[in-house]
């Protein structure tokens, strides 16, 4: 029968794909620089990997490798698994997957409930007999009418993502992007959309997202005789590189903790109503760096959100099993929660501009019993000037005590939103950074100091 009826899809694959891009506001306070999220949990399988599902089956029926009623075989950290078995359950395939034990018990039940088998086999070095895709490939000898999907060498991968994913990107952001993040796997989503990002602007900068303990990060620095170690995020990383990560469309690299990767995940869910896997958090702890580092209003930050936070509620997104790993730090609080601990007084920002007088600026430190002030011109934060060296250099006789405070000044605090967890403030405030400003949404509204921090601590 014809569908006449534009609304309505022939089938669920047609469902594939043309995710949204959100914009992250309560996790960027205090950065200027935009930062979206492409959210491909939005697909009908809830993960990036159902566009390679769909494009890897139907290659190979274009080349003749499958006939009708075979099997299809991979080996799967889960999503692609998924992503095989929508396909597969439409066109009418049987499904074997094999997965490493550290994956997820709702992954494992989610492929079965696609009618997929499901072989877990232990967390091996890919020298090893057991190793889950060495099994994989011993399954698709021994089945016949099988094709083994090879997501780490099958080329369908990255291109899959070169012809679909980035001209989405491009067309929703009419081309405006500066910079891309994602996490890899296979490398093939980053990679294919690196590619053709990079082909419309060259300018576009591709940044890895890896956990610490793959070794990405290792392979594009060119060391390749390093040994990796583990880590508990979910999909991403490799000790072995996949010839679907196309390196050369890949900028650099930036590792993130497991503890780091977890909490944003969270972060994400609560402050953004966005539930996500914990390779999602990964990206996203590098996506909110560079917009830091960025700091402007007129850049454009995109991060791959990959997957649904629903497979993993026995792990990251359970208080109990993040306290076992150590991961959750519920007395730690954050920013907004140090000022709050701070007396009403002293949670206002005191500040003086460039053009105050040094003699201003010291009149004001001693009436609010402080040594150092942030200097704020037209809501922006230019410098800081400090006690000790105004006095100092008014000894020397360098300055003067009617000359502008922009004579003294020393470079400006950092500037955190009021989200920021206490041990990233705490990593912040070393020897260069006495203070930090906070900003709530576009205005600088507090102030925190080594002592705030480690008050907080004692408390």
């Amino acid at each position: 029968m014809t569908n006449s009826n534009p609304s309505i899809h022939d089938d669920i694959l047609s469902c594939i794909g043309m995710t949204p891009i959100v914009r992250l506001n309560r996790m960027t306070e205090g950065i200027r620089t935009q930062v979206l999220a492409k959210c491909e949990f939005f697909n009908p399988g809830a993960s990036v990997k159902d566009r390679i599902g769909r494009a890897i089956i139907e290659d190979a029926e274009e080349r003749g490798l499958i006939r009708p009623g075979g099997t299809i075989v991979e080996a799967t950290s889960g999503n692609t698994g998924v992503g095989l078995a929508l396909t597969a359950a439409i066109k009418g395939y049987k499904c074997i997957f094999t997965l490493p034990d550290k994956m997820s018990t709702e992954k494992v039940r989610l492929l079965k409930a696609f009618g997929a088998e499901v072989i877990v086999t232990p967390t091996v070095p890919p020298e090893h007999p057991d190793y889950y895709v060495t099994v994989a490939k011993n399954i698709v000898e021994d089945t016949p009418n099988s094709y083994f999907a090879n997501q780490f060498y099958n080329q369908v991968n990255p291109e899959t993502h070169y012809k679909t994913t980035g001209p989405e990107i491009w067309e929703q952001l009419q081309g405006r992007l500066d910079v891309l993040v994602g996490g890899l796997g296979t490398g093939g989503t980053i990679s294919g959309v690196g590619k053709f990002l990079k082909e419309k602007d060259p300018n576009v900068r591709v940044v890895g997202a890896d956990p610490e303990g793959s070794l990405f990060k290792a392979f594009k620095e060119g060391r390749f005789d390093e040994e990796g170690s583990v880590y508990k995020v979910e999909g991403i990383g490799q000790d072995k590189l996949p010839e679907t990560a196309w390196l050369d469309y890949i900028d650099e690299f930036r590792t993130v903790s497991d503890k780091d990767s977890f909490n944003v995940a969270r972060q994400l869910a609560r402050r953004e109503g966005l539930f996500v896997g914990g390779s999602s958090g990964t990206a996203t702890k590098i996506a909110l760096d560079l917009g830091r580092e960025l700091d402007d209003p007129d850049k454009v930050v995109l991060v791959i959100l990959t997957d649904t936070g629903e497979r993993y509620l026995s792990k990251f997104h359970n208080d109990e099993w993040m306290r076992e790993n150590r991961f959750l730090d519920e007395a730690a609080g954050d920013v907004r929660h140090l000022l709050l601990q701070k007396t009403p007084a002293a949670r206002t920002l005191v500040s003086c501009t460039s053009t105050d007088t040094l003699k201003q600026s010291l009149d004001l430190m001693a009436r609010h019993n402080v040594s150092q002030l942030p200097v704020i011109d037209h809501g922006e934060s230019v410098g800081s000037v400090r006690e000790s060296k105004i006095m100092a250099q008014v000894i020397e006789k360098s300055v003067q005590l009617e000359d502008p405070v922009a004579t003294a000044m020393d470079p400006p605090f950092p500037v955190v939103g009021a989200n920021e967890s206490v041990e990233y403030v705490s990593r912040l405030l070393g020897r260069d950074n006495p203070a930090l400003l906070v900003r709530v949404g576009s205005e600088l509204t507090g102030i925190l100091t080594r002592f705030d921090v480690i008050q907080a601590m004692n408390s």
